[in-house]
């Protein structure tokens, strides 16, 4: 028999990495991660009225609705298969003050979508956050007395809106204000108000970001905003701070953690999925939704293979879940496979 050993073959040690990539069932039988319709959540924004959708110029594909178009909408998704929501609320402006006090209304936007949608679709997981920068006229995500936002202050009444949201139907709470001490406060007062059976979905790395950008245009609070968040959020050069952060939320009895933003923090996902033994999520905020958008519009990327590919990486690199608004999207692509 002929020695047909090439050189290649020497040089290798006989181990050639191409041969798992050689055809297309070989290559699905060894594909590592994989991206399914359970594993995204569909954040919508919220507006009063009725018969509303209307689209976000900075967010191209998406539109604020009001509660019954929400109603129609979560439907779909509840029939593609999406497990769960996460709704985000653009009020009125006269309805904004200092301490965001709309948010312990009962009766708020959110809390009405909430009700609406539970008894509409009660089979998909609502989540809502306490955050207070929708329900301010200074763009903050707590209580600003001066110059400062205090924090104490702030995690009483994120308490008390958790409540609030639970009794109105919310499944998850998902505080995103980053005040610290948070975690606990929120988990006592459900308990205490009966509400055991429901989870914190803790924002445990929310990173001081310019991807926030078109989110802020989605809820009405870009031109409200008075300095900067760098007092509460983590910056984004941080990351042993951001796993001390997560450490601290697991100890005060988050039942998940989530990374914000998603794509450029990566590195956080994989750490805290390697330190804590709990559900990981990562958002995919509006800044990395609306990169995609606009280039693949321009012709600059195939938008639908980028929006697969990095959703993707969000399971490669440890994430148990994703919030993106590309899940109606990626729930039909994943239907038509």
């Amino acid at each position: 028999m002929t020695d047909k050993t090439h050189l290649v073959d020497d040089i290798t040690g006989h181990r050639r990495m191409r041969r798992n990539r050689k055809a297309d069932w070989t290559r699905r039988l060894v594909q590592e991660s994989r991206l399914t319709v359970d594993d995204l959540i569909w954040p919508i924004f919220l507006v009063p009225g009725t018969g509303i959708s209307e689209p976000i110029p900075a967010m191209p594909g998406v539109s604020r609705l009001s509660v019954d178009r929400a109603v129609e909408a979560v439907k779909e998704a509840a029939d593609l298969g999406i497990p769960a929501i996460a709704t985000f609320p653009n009020i009125e402006m006269d309805l904004r003050d200092q301490t965001g006090s709309n948010i312990l209304d009962a009766n708020n936007l959110l809390n009405r979508a909430t009700a609406a949608i539970k008894a509409a679709v009660p089979n998909i997981g609502v989540i809502t956050d306490v955050a207070l920068d929708p329900f301010t006229s200074h763009g903050h995500d707590g209580i600003l007395r001066g110059d400062e936002i205090v924090n104490d202050e702030t995690v009483e009444q994120v308490v008390k809106a958790a409540v609030m949201q639970a009794d109105s139907g919310s499944d998850i709470i998902a505080p995103s204000e980053m005040m610290d001490g948070r975690i606990g406060a929120i988990r006592r007062g459900l308990d205490a108000a009966g509400h055991q059976s429901v989870g914190i979905m803790s924002y445990a790395t929310k990173f001081s970001s310019g991807y926030y950008g078109p989110y802020r245009e989605a809820i009405s609070t870009a031109g409200l905003l008075k300095g900067d968040k760098n007092s509460y959020y983590i910056s984004p050069a941080n990351g042993t701070e951001a796993v001390r952060d997560a450490a601290l939320d697991v100890e005060e009895g988050a039942d998940m953690l989530m990374v914000k933003p998603g794509l450029p923090y990566l590195d956080i996902c994989w750490r805290i999925k390697e330190a804590f033994s709990l559900p990981v999520f990562a958002y995919q905020v509006s800044g990395e939704y609306s990169q995609i958008k606009a280039a693949g519009m321009q012709g600059f990327i195939d938008e639908e293979r980028v929006m697969m590919e990095t959703l993707l990486c969000f399971k490669r690199a440890g994430c148990d879940g994703i919030l993106t608004y590309f899940a109606v999207e990626v729930a039909r692509k994943l239907a038509r496979q």
